[in-house]
Formats: C-alpha cells, sequence, structure tokens
C-alpha cells in the first residue's frame, strides 16, 4: 500500500511573502468624501460596542448548531429573536426562501441593504465563516435602528437587513433578488471572514454544469462492438478539460467529477454523468469559458458516438464581484477606527479566489463584499481548521468590529449625497445594472 503524499507548501509560501511585500509598498488612496457627522459616527459605533456581547453571542450560537443550505431555520429564528428583543419587526420566510429574513428601519430614500449569510458547510459545520457575516450583518442593521428609535431624524433613509440562506452552492440572494429583494434597493454591503483584514479581493464567478452521456449497453467480454460506451465519452471529456486548461486565462478555474460511470465492469456502461463547476474574473470570460466546456463534451460525444445532454445551472449562477470603490474608501475609513488595516486591493494574489452570489447582488447595484481577518493567512476557507477559527475570540472581535464597518459605511453613504451620486456614477460607469437571470441565455 502506498502513502498519501502531503501537497507541499512553497507556492502558498512564496505568495505570503510577495503579499508582504505589495503590502509594504501599497499605499490606501484616502477617501475624498465626509460621510456622517463625527458625532453621529460616534454615536453609532458606541452602540455597536453595547451590543457586542450579543453580537458574540449570535456567532458562537450559530458556531455551534450549523444547519446548511435551505435548511437554516433556527439560525433564521435566532437572528428574528435577537431583532425582536430591540423592538425590530422581522420578517421570516420572504423573497421566495423559507429560511430568508427581513427588517427595515427608517423611511424614505436612498434605501442600502447590510447582507447577513448564515449557512454552513456539510460535514464542517462554519468553515466558510458565515456566522461570522451574520453576527457582523445583524450588529450593523441593529445599531443603525436603534440610533433611528432614540432619535428619528437622525439620518435620512432607510435600512434594509436581509438574512441570505443558501450561498454555498445555491445562490440564494439570486432567488432573492428574482423575488423582489433589491427592488427599491440603492446600495448594499456585506463582509466576509478571511485570513486577513483586506478592502478589495477578486471573486470570480461561477457556474454548474451537468453533462450526462448516454451510450449502448453491451456484453464488456462477449460483445463490446455492440456498444457505446458512455464512461468512455466522460473520460475523454474529463482529459479534454484537462488539455484545455492550458489555453485558458489565469483566473479561469474548472473543476470536475464523474458522478455516474457505470454499475459493473461486465457492461459498457450506457450512461455517465458529470458535474463541472466553471470559475472566472469577469462576466463576458465566463460566458466565453461556458461555450468551450460545452464544446468538450459535445466533442467526447461525437468521439465515442454517444448522446450528450447538457444542463446548466441547477442552482442559479453567480457573477464576479464588482467592487465599488467609492463605497470601499469609507469602508477603509471605519476599520481604521477599530485600529484594524485592511490590506489594499492587489497586493493578495488573485490566485486564492473563491466565489459568492453577492457577485450577483454588484451587478444590479453599488456594493462591497470586503474581508476582515478571523485567522493566519495560511489558513484556508472550507477546511476544519478555518471552522475552529470561526468559532475562535478572534471571529467574536471580527463580527464586533465588522458590525461597526458595516453600520458606519452605511451610514456613511445615508448621510452624504456626494458618496452616493460618486457610488452610482461609477456603478454607471462600470456597464451599469446587468439582466442577470438573462445574461447567459
Amino acid at each position: 500500500m502506498t502513502q498519501t503524499t502531503q501537497p507541499s507548501t512553497t507556492y502558498l509560501d512564496h505568495l505570503e511573502a510577495e503579499t508582504r511585500s505589495r503590502r509594504d509598498a501599497a499605499q490606501h488612496e484616502e477617501s475624498p468624501f465626509d460621510g456622517a457627522p463625527e458625532t453621529l459616527a460616534k454615536a453609532v459605533e458606541t452602540r455597536v460596542d453595547v451590543l457586542a456581547p450579543e453580537l458574540r453571542g449570535l456567532a458562537s450560537e450559530l458556531h455551534q448548531d450549523p444547519e446548511t443550505a435551505y435548511q437554516e431555520h433556527r439560525s433564521a429564528q435566532r437572528i428574528a429573536d435577537l431583532l425582536e428583543r430591540h423592538g425590530v419587526t422581522a420578517r421570516v420566510g420572504v423573497h421566495g426562501l423559507e429560511t430568508a429574513v427581513r427588517a427595515e428601519a427608517g423611511s424614505g430614500s436612498p434605501v442600502i441593504a447590510v447582507m447577513a449569510e448564515y449557512d454552513a458547510l456539510p460535514g464542517i459545520g462554519h468553515a466558510c465563516g458565515h456566522n461570522v457575516i451574520a453576527a457582523a450583518g445583524v450588529g450593523a442593521f441593529l445599531a443603525l435602528a436603534r440610533t433611528l428609535q432614540e432619535t428619528p431624524e437622525a439620518f435620512p433613509g432607510t435600512v434594509v437587513l436581509l438574512g441570505t440562506p443558501a450561498e454555498e452552492g445555491y445562490s440564494g440572494k439570486e432567488v432573492m433578488a428574482r423575488n423582489g429583494a433589491l427592488d427599491g434597493v440603492d446600495a448594499a454591503v456585506m463582509l466576509h471572514p478571511y485570513g486577513q483584514d483586506v478592502v478589495d479581493q477578486v471573486w470570480l464567478g461561477r457556474r454548474l454544469l451537468t453533462v450526462t452521456f448516454t451510450g449502448v449497453a453491451a456484453h464488456a467480454s462477449a460483445q463490446p462492438f455492440m456498444g457505446r460506451n458512455a464512461l468512455d465519452a466522460a473520460t475523454l471529456a474529463y482529459q479534454g478539460v484537462g488539455l484545455l486548461r492550458q489555453q485558458l486565462p489565469p483566473s479561469d478555474r474548472v473543476h470536475a467529477v464523474i458522478t455516474d460511470g457505470g454499475a459493473r465492469p461486465s457492461i459498457i456502461p450506457e450512461r455517465a454523468e458529470m458535474k463541472f463547476y466553471a470559475r472566472s474574473k469577469y462576466p463576458e470570460t465566463l460566458r466565453e469559458l461556458s461555450h468551450r466546456l460545452a464544446d468538450v463534451a459535445r466533442g467526447a460525444a461525437l468521439m465515442t458516438g454517444t448522446g450528450v445532454e447538457l444542463d446548466w445551472d441547477e442552482h442559479p449562477p453567480s457573477l464576479p464581484v464588482r467592487t465599488n470603490r467609492a463605497l470601499t474608501g469609507r469602508w477603509l475609513a471605519a476599520e481604521r477606527r477599530r485600529g484594524r488595516q485592511p490590506l489594499p486591493g492587489g497586493v493578495v494574489s488573485e490566485t486564492l479566489a473563491a466565489s459568492t452570489d453577492f457577485g450577483n447582488v454588484s451587478y444590479r447595484v453599488p456594493g462591497i463584499h470586503p474581508l476582515i481577518g478571523i485567522s493566519t493567512p495560511d489558513i484556508a476557507l472550507h477546511t476544519r481548521e478555518f471552522a475552529e477559527a470561526a468559532g475562535s475570540p478572534a471571529a467574536g472581535t471580527a463580527a464586533v468590529d465588522g458590525a461597526a464597518g458595516l453600520a458606519l459605511t452605511a451610514l456613511d453613504y445615508l448621510c452624504d449625497p456626494e458618496l452616493q451620486a460618486a457610488a452610482a456614477e461609477e456603478f454607471a460607469a462600470a456597464g451599469g445594472p446587468v439582466d442577470v437571470p438573462g445574461y447567459f441565455a
């Protein structure tokens, strides 16, 4: 029996060294916007600190009781109960999803949404730290809502809390958006835990593809020539994607598994099924990559004399995140108030990229999705080590600091017409809203 070899950390070690070098050389552009009045900002920040024990408690409770996509009933209720204890009406089961949550504070325009995720991963719990996302988003909303309860005219506009289930693999935000969650919303903010604080990092768009090959069963020994081997087609497609990678842009990613390849070696498989994830940095290149994968599958079918069926997007696709820099500047200023020094965009290597359904939000309205550190940089998302970090004291601190950052960013947006205009102009210059449901049609 051979032993499993352990992957070398050499490449990651070099990436970390390069990140440190870029960090030392990088400089942030200071935000040119005034944001909210300092007395108001300080009052909101103080409210976050008062809420800190409850936010740490929420993060811990969610971490200890993880629920996977579309099963987050207890998580959603915990959030609703916390809001209700502070006199805020929360609705559970909105925008087409049983475990989605919505609450509002204020009135009129502008309208900014603060988003909170709370689904966990099968088998390893909160290995993506969504418990931290939930506590930070809820804390930000509550700090603003409580401010308005005490002083109804403290700031203009409306703050919406959107509890968004099923980010992991199912694009819950897209389902909610198609059911009106973002109607009337002018901007959206959320954060994500990570190995370090980063103002802006690349998030890749992602599509799901199921490929089914249909052949002809035959006795593999007596009459193999009478069969058409669906597993051969799947094998060729798998190898074809491997060869295709040499010609893909560096930021493209393709992952594949063969989920069905026959039942017995003595029977030529008449059915084989593959599942692909396709990821890319831009919507246009994700569409191009989709065409290439379809060609590979059809070519494999042609070579083996099998039929092929392509089923795209079993769950809605997610687009890359389009970061709004006008809003990002206010997040940076807020996090510096908390003693944090987030890295500028472009410092952390783009190869360390995943996907999020917030991308779909960011192509509908101006948005930001910064990262907040809860672990050391060498610990990756979706690992048992990151799940442990998501339940650590550092995660609790990040939830509180993140709540302050999101609350102050939202407050700046609501109080500063010049910031609102700049965010809208930047969004329009980047292409404006995109028809997400129809983009890949």
